[in-house]
Formats: structure tokens, sequence, C-alpha cells
């Protein structure tokens, strides 16, 4: 198909073959031995395709929708060999994500109209949350724009001293209060401040704890509302930061967060050093909701915006 003959950006693309080499490794080993001696993609390789595509950590209902998608491209031609089945599923996969991340993001940039633009963060502890949004600070301040961080992660101190020493590190301007604040007044202060600083972009990090649902849901929604007294359609985003190395578990993160409060996009980390790639196929397709970027390194260059056929390019090549 030709949207794999896109022009990539060298250095974005070569970090990003290089994070997903192992999911790739792993993947293609399997795939290797699901055809081999075999001249035609019949249904014992389609079982195999789908224990694969399962154990990559896609998810089972998004591996059934792949399967039945090359099995009725099978049926209507015989393709042979791994060469073909791989062309097949690299186009079945970007169709498949094609679905969801629709006007996906170009770069780190903000949609005109909106200042200062508001993302809220969620996530559990551990997933990247903090790391996440350090890098997106950095990366919005390169395109020029004047980015505010909030820390309303108030219920533990280590969440406002890691967001403290990000934004020391990338100098951008941080509201903070004392561990056990309440976490809307945090929000609320941020945005009064951001508005008086003329800031493009407000980050707020939230609780991460899913201890209880329905605490989790008040707390973000208290947020939110608190929020739209000074900004009155904000969050314009929430994002959901997933660790991508988890692979089943960020499905059931994803599961909860999406029934605590609206989540409008996602950022899946830690996809460097793992196997599981294939968990952002699933995550996207299973929710709908648009992956918007993707960590596969430590580095802060090494948090990308997220784009469908380079990844698909990446993990198939």
């Amino acid at each position: 198909m030709s949207f794999f003959k896109k022009i990539f950006s060298t250095e974005k693309k070569e970090t990003l073959d290089k994070g997903l080499e192992k999911s790739k490794t792993t993947f293609f080993n399997k795939l290797s031995k699901a055809v081999a001696g075999k001249s035609k993609v019949d249904d014992e390789v389609l079982d195999n395709l789908e224990e694969i595509l399962v154990t990559s950590d896609v998810g089972v209902n998004t591996t059934l929708k792949i399967i039945e998608r090359i099995e009725i491209r099978v049926s209507k031609d015989k393709y042979l060999g791994t060469d073909e089945l791989n062309r097949i599923l690299r186009e079945e996969i970007a169709g498949l994500l094609s679905e969801t991340n629709i006007g996906e993001a170009k770069d780190f940039s903000i949609p005109l109209g909106k200042k200062p633009y508001v993302m809220m963060v969620v996530g559990v502890n551990g997933v990247g949350k903090t790391t996440t949004i350090g890098k997106l600070a950095s990366q919005f301040k390169k395109q020029g724009l004047k980015v505010v961080l909030g820390a309303a992660d108030t219920f533990r101190a280590a969440a406002i001293d890691q967001l403290q020493v990000w934004a020391d590190r990338v100098d951008v301007p941080i509201v903070k209060q004392d561990m056990g604040s309440d976490p809307a007044s945090v929000a609320f202060d941020t945005l009064q401040s951001a508005v008086a600083m003329d800031a493009d972009v407000v980050i707020i990090d939230t609780a991460g704890r899913l201890h209880n649902k329905i605490n989790l849901m008040n707390e973000l929604t208290k947020v939110k509302r608190v929020m739209q007294k000074v900004i009155g359609d904000a969050p314009h985003d929430v994002l959901l930061v997933l660790d991508g190395s988890t692979g089943q578990n960020a499905f059931e993160q994803a599961k909860q967060f999406t029934a605590a409060t609206e989540v409008t996009s996602l950022a899946v980390t830690k996809l460097d050093g793992t196997a599981k790639g294939g968990v952002v196929i699933g995550i996207s397709d299973q929710f709908q909701i648009p992956v918007k970027y993707i960590g596969v390194g430590e580095g802060i260059e090494d948090l990308q915006v997220f784009n469908k056929y380079e990844f698909v390019d990446s993990f198939f090549r």
C-alpha cells in the first residue's frame, strides 16, 4: 500500500525501530515458526497467527478482528509464505489503527483557539506519568510555547518533588501546595496563574491511585469542575498514561480510568526493552481512544508523537 512509502523522519524512525526491536523480533520468530513448511495460509496458520497475536498482547477481541479480516483476504486470493502474510498484517493493522487515530497529531503542537490549552494527565503510579509530563513540557517549550505545570497529585510528597525536578530541568513554572492539599485547589491555582502569565499550555498532574473507583471518579470530576470556573471548557485533553511493558494489565488500567472519567487520548510508555509492543494496537482498537504519544526510551526525545504508519512499519519491517 502506498502509505508505507511515506518518507519518515530518519532520526525519529531509527529511535522507534530500536524501541520496538524486542517486540518485532519476538513476533517474527513466532510467525516464522507458524508458517514454516507451509505453501499457503490455511486454517492451521490462522490458528497459529491468532495465538501469536494474543500472546503479543494485542488482545483477544482485536486479534479476532484481525484474523477475520485476513480470512476474507485469503479467501479471495492465495497468499504464500511469511512475506505475503506479513504484508497483509501490516495493511490490516494499519487500517484498524486508522479507524481510531483519525486526524492524529503530526508534531508537539496544540490546537488553535485554545489558550491556555489545558491537559489533565491521569494514570496509576509507576507508569511514567510524571516523566511523560516533563518530556511533554520540554517538547512544547521547544515549539516556542509557554508551559505551566500543576502538581495536583497531592497524595504523595514524592509526586510533587518529582514534578518539581522536571520543572527545574525543563525550566518551566510549577504551581504546587503541600502534600495532602486539595487537588482541585491546586488545579484552580494553576489555571489562574497560567492565565495571568499568558501561558500557552497547562499540564495538570493528578493522583495515580486506583484503590476505589468511586473516589477516583469523584476526585477527577471535582478537579475538572473547579478548573472550569477559570476556563469554561477545561480540560481540553484528558491524557491517560499507560505502561506498555505491563501488557494485559495496561488494558485493565485503561478500563478503570475510562470508567472513572472521560479519557480523550492515550500515551503508552516503556515500549523499549519489552516484547509487548502489540498492546498499542489492542488498546487503541478496544477503547476507541487515539494514541497520541508513545515512549520508546529514557531520553526526552524518546517520547514521540504517535504515527500509525511509522509504528506499523517499525513493528513489521
